[in-house]
């Protein structure tokens, strides 16, 4: 990068080091479904996560199986962009300790991440990560594997800052199902539909609380699921108020048909990239002193603080644009993204 570079220009060398999640978290844990996930994910490309899913998926008792089957798809050529991480169970679990050392002993040098559900608070997550350290230190494994975390417990929520500052931790999870199941009726089954876990106001509470947290120790906040997995316009309505309204930055997906609305809909529009194309590249002329700039028939004045926005916002579409999203101009591109 040249030092003019929109990266080294607007951002602290502390800002540069964070790196942003594909939008999309595909969630698989039954076998078929698993290999067919991988081999979507080998066709577009890492412009999505595959986690697989040992907490939902692995049968009852059967877990350490599905964790040697999840190392082995983690290793296989399947994983074509080393973007696979595995969910396993909560770390009170009785079968914790041996999912977690077969996965780090097999899997560990490629697994992208590990997701730690049902946390009650920062001390069970200091207490998962101790183990999963162990585990790397047992076997030699010198990288530190990092950590997602899920909130869909009252104590995870009332902690939610304390686990997003972790430094381990690169993204927390809103668990809507078991946050509405954990208030004992007291929120209406509506509230994990695609429309009504946008009314409720318990749930809409705890969704822009994770979503602060995250963004207030740059970590990246990950939307719910939406269960009507055919409803392909509920799921759009629903990732473009997460995205647009919310501030998250990521989604899980739970059927390959939500992979792409998903994509679509946390990628900026043509008509938002050709305006932040047109801002930074007079900015950069600028050197990125403040400049007037005129768009829509109105002047603005933009300096440090809006460049910056903007050219998050082409980092944005580069990564959802070989899922459909709009697409940077070739020369721009090699300029920017090499």
């Amino acid at each position: 990068m040249t030092p003019d570079h929109p990266r080294l220009a607007l951002f602290e060398p502390e800002e540069r080091t964070f790196s942003a999640l594909p939008a999309c978290d595909h969630y698989s844990g039954v076998e078929p479904r698993m290999r067919k996930s991988l081999a979507l994910q080998a066709e577009l490309g890492p412009v999505f996560d595959v986690t697989l899913d040992g907490e939902d998926g692995a049968p009852v008792g059967g877990e350490v199986e599905h964790a040697q089957l999840t190392a082995e798809l983690v290793n296989s050529a399947a994983n074509r962009w080393g973007r696979v991480g595995a969910r396993v169970q909560p770390v009170e679990h009785r079968r914790f300790d041996e999912v977690v050392d077969l996965l780090v002993q097999q899997a560990g040098a490629r697994l992208a991440y590990l997701v730690i559900p049902k946390l009650r608070g920062a001390a069970e997550l200091q207490r998962a990560t101790d183990k999963i350290d162990a585990a790397c230190r047992r076997h030699g494994l010198a990288r530190a594997i990092p950590l997602h975390a899920l909130v869909e417990t009252h104590g995870a929520l009332r902690e939610v800052q304390a686990l997003a500052a972790h430094p381990r931790v690169e993204s927390l999870s809103f668990g809507l199902m078991d946050f509405v199941s954990a208030h004992g009726g007291a929120i209406p089954a509506e509230a994990m539909s695609a429309t009504g876990q946008f009314e409720h106001p318990l749930v809409l509470r705890a969704k822009l609380e994770i979503a602060a947290a995250c963004h207030g120790h740059a970590k990246t906040p990950s939307h719910c699921v939406v269960t009507e997995f055919s409803d392909t316009a509920a799921l759009k309505a629903a990732a473009t108020q997460a995205c647009r309204r919310l501030g998250y930055t990521r989604m899980w997906s739970i059927h390959p048909a939500q992979i792409r609305p998903i994509v679509e809909a946390f990628a900026p529009s043509a008509d938002e990239l050709a305006l932040a194309i047109d801002l930074i590249g007079a900015a950069q002329a600028a050197h990125w002193a403040p400049i007037r700039h005129r768009h829509g028939g109105q002047d603005r004045l933009h300096d440090r603080a809006s460049y910056r926005y903007y050219w998050q916002l082409i980092e944005r579409a580069e990564r959802s644009a070989a899922a459909g999203g709009p697409a940077l101009p070739p020369a721009l591109r090699a300029a920017w993204f090499g």
